[in-house]
C-alpha cells in the first residue's frame, strides 16, 4: 500500500485535518522540544544565512527556526499545497520565514548556496531517502550542517496490556502510513555513502501520556480501516474515544524512540 503521506493532496479535508492537528500537536509536546532544540543548538544561526527545511509540514519546525534566525532567512518546502496552505497560515506574523511547494529531492537552489538543511519526520515516509540526501549535499555550503530526526517507528507502541486494540491501531499506522520504519536503524551508512561526516547521532524517548500525540495514529489508521470495509464507524468512534479516556484518567501510555542525525558537509 501506498504512504497517504506521499501524496497529501490526493487526500480528503478530514485526513488533511487530521495530519495538521496530529502535525502541531506533536511539536508541542514536553517530550518533543528539548529534542528540536537541542539539534537548532548545532547549527550556525549568521547573520544574512540562508536555512531550509525539507518536508516542513505544517511548519512547527520552521517557525522554531526562523526564531533563532537573526536577520537570515527560513524557507520551508513541502509537497503538499494543502499543509504549506496551513503552514503560511500558522506563520502569519513571522516575516523571515517563506513556504513553497517543492520536491525534497529536486530542490531550486544553486549548489552550495545553503547553510543548513533541516528534515524533520519526513524520510520515513520517501521510498529512497539517498536521494534526498544526495540533493542536500548539492545544495549546502561546504561545511554546511544537515539534520535528520526521524521516528524508529518500527518500535512505536502505544498499550497497557498484551492485545491492546490501541496497540494495534499504532502497529497498523506503522504498517499502512510508513515507508521507512527502519530508517533510523540505517541513517548514519545512508548519510556516509552519500559524503557526510557524521557530528552526533543520538536517540531519544518520546513518551505519551497526556497529550494527544498518539490520537493521530489512532484517527488516520481507523479512517482508512472503515474506508477499505474492515471496521464500523462505532468502533473507530470508540477507540478515539478509549485513547480520549485514558488520557484524561491518567493512564495513557505510548513510547516512540526519535533519533537525531547532525552531520556536515566536508570542506
Amino acid at each position: 500500500m501506498t504512504d497517504p503521506f506521499q501524496d497529501v493532496d490526493s487526500t480528503d479535508s478530514e485526513f488533511v485535518a487530521i495530519v495538521v492537528a496530529a502535525l502541531e500537536s506533536r511539536a508541542a509536546e514536553d517530550h518533543m522540544i528539548p529534542i528540536v532544540e537541542q539539534y537548532l543548538d548545532r547549527l550556525n544561526w549568521l547573520d544574512g544565512a540562508t536555512h531550509i527545511e525539507v518536508g516542513a509540514g505544517t511548519g512547527p519546525i520552521a517557525r522554531r527556526m526562523a526564531a533563532r534566525a537573526n536577520s537570515g532567512r527560513i524557507i520551508a518546502i513541502d509537497p503538499s499545497e494543502k499543509l504549506i496552505v496551513s503552514a503560511r497560515e500558522l506563520a502569519d506574523d513571522l516575516s523571515n520565514i517563506e513556504f513553497e511547494v517543492g520536491d525534497g529531492s529536486a530542490l531550486r537552489f544553486a549548489a552550495g548556496s545553503i547553510d543548513s538543511v533541516v528534515m524533520h519526520t519526513v524520510l520515513s515516509h520517501v521510498p529512497e531517502p539517498k536521494i534526498l540526501l544526495i540533493e542536500a549535499m548539492r545544495v549546502l555550503k561546504a561545511g554546511g550542517k544537515l539534520v535528520i530526526c526521524d521516528a524508529d517507528f518500527e518500535k512505536s507502541f502505544l498499550g497497557n496490556f498484551e492485545g491492546d486494540p490501541l496497540n494495534a491501531c499504532a502497529k497498523y499506522f506503522v504498517q499502512n502510513f510508513v515507508t521507512q520504519p527502519y530508517l533510523i536503524s540505517n541513517i548514519r551508512r545512508i548519510a556516509t555513502s552519500v559524503g557526510f561526516k557524521i557530528d552526533e547521532f543520538r536517540v531519544d524517548s518520546r513518551t505519551i501520556t497526556d497529550t494527544d500525540g498518539g490520537l493521530g495514529w489512532i484517527k488516520m489508521g481507523t479512517k482508512q480501516m472503515v474506508e477499505r470495509g474492515l471496521i464500523g464507524e462505532e468502533l473507530a468512534d470508540a477507540l478515539a474515544s478509549e485513547y480520549i479516556r485514558r488520557k484524561e484518567d491518567g493512564v495513557l501510555y505510548g513510547h516512540q524512540p526519535f533519533g537525531t542525525l547532525v552531520a556536515t558537509k566536508p570542506e
